[in-house]
């Protein structure tokens, strides 16, 4: 059902803890399969400089929470909103069932309305603004 990538990222993710010294949190919770991850990051010049996780996550969640943290080290904080499903289903290497799209975002909604946040630009993202099908 899932690929290498997925099974291992679920099995050990490297991220899914407390980070220590961050600048932004933000909790999201998957209305539809009751997900929920907590993000933290910490941001330099406007650089994302490490970010980690926690939370009741699945399988899907899990990996493409650990895997999008790798590719978002040392990248610019407006780049993260040009980012959606379809960043995630290539870092991945596979689509995703429509019924676990959402899980497969959470990390990347969380980390959005988390910039939100540390901009105070006073929006907010849903999974209808990572999931255009």
């Amino acid at each position: 059902m899932y690929n290498e990538t997925i099974t291992f990222y679920s099995k050990t993710p490297p991220n899914k803890w407390i980070l220590e010294k961050y600048d932004i949190s933000y909790w999201e919770e998957n209305r539809v399969c009751w997900d929920d991850l907590k993000v933290y990051i910490k941001i330099q010049d406007n650089i994302i400089q490490d970010w980690s996780f926690e939370g009741d996550t699945a399988i899907i969640t899990t990996a493409c929470a650990s895997v999008f943290w790798e590719s978002i080290l040392g990248m610019n904080i407006e780049e993260i909103f040009t980012l959606d499903y379809d960043y995630i289903e290539k870092l991945v290497g596979m689509e995703i069932s429509p019924r676990r799209r959402q899980a497969s975002v959470l990390g990347l909604l969380s980390t959005r309305n988390a910039l939100h946040k540390y901009l105070n630009d006073g929006q907010k993202d849903d999974f209808i603004d990572l999931i255009h099908s």
